[in-house]
C-alpha cells in the first residue's frame, strides 16, 4: 500500500520541520504519478515549471557530454552524474528561477512513483502562507546548495579522469 502523500512529504528533506497542516497544504497541490524506466521528465535546455518528488523508485541526472568535455568518449549522448532516490527531489531550480533546465532527468527504474507540484501552485502557497514559504526556501536553499557541491565534485571527476586518459595517450 502506497502511503499517503503528507507521509511522503514528511520524509522529503525540502519539507523538513514543516506542520502537519503546512504538510496537508503542501499534499493538496501534488499530482502523484507512476512512470516506467526511460520516461523523460525534463530535458536539458528546455523549460519546465515544476518540481518533482521522488516517492518510490529513482531517476537519473544526465548532462551533455560538453559539459564534462566533448572528448569524454566518442558518440556519448548524455553523461549520468547522479542518481536521485526516494525522498529526494528535481527540477526545484525551476521554482527559483523559471529558467531552462541544466540537466536532463530521466525515469530509471518501472514504477517510480512521483509526486509532481507545479511552480505557480506552489508560490500561490507560499505567497498564502509566508512561515510555509520561509521554510520551504530556506530548506530548498540548503539542497541546492548540497547539489552544486555533489555536481561540482563529479564535474572534477569527470575532467581529471579525461586529463588522465589524455596524458596515457601521449
Amino acid at each position: 500500500m502506497q502511503p499517503s502523500i503528507s507521509a511522503i512529504l514528511a520524509v522529503t528533506d525540502i519539507f523538513d520541520n514543516f506542520t502537519a497542516t503546512q504538510l496537508e497544504l503542501v499534499a493538496a497541490i501534488c499530482e502523484p504519478g507512476t512512470y516506467q524506466q526511460g520516461d523523460v521528465l525534463l530535458k536539458e535546455y528546455e523549460s519546465s515549471n515544476a518540481l518533482y518528488i521522488i516517492a518510490r523508485g529513482s531517476v537519473e541526472i544526465l548532462v551533455s557530454p560538453d559539459v564534462v568535455g566533448s572528448e569524454l568518449q566518442p558518440g556519448l549522448e548524455s553523461v549520468k552524474l547522479a542518481e536521485l532516490r526516494q525522498g529526494q527531489v528535481t527540477g526545484e531550480v525551476a521554482l527559483v528561477d523559471q529558467g531552462t533546465r541544466s540537466a536532463t532527468v530521466r525515469v530509471s527504474q518501472n514504477d517510480t512513483y512521483l509526486l509532481k507540484v507545479a511552480r505557480h501552485r506552489l508560490m500561490l502557497l507560499c505567497d498564502t502562507y509566508p512561515e510555509l514559504g520561509y521554510k520551504l526556501m530556506r530548506n530548498l536553499a540548503a539542497d541546492l546548495a548540497f547539489k552544486i557541491r555533489n555536481t561540482d565534485l563529479t564535474v572534477r571527476q569527470m575532467q581529471f579522469m579525461l586529463s588522465q586518459s589524455k596524458k596515457s595517450e601521449s
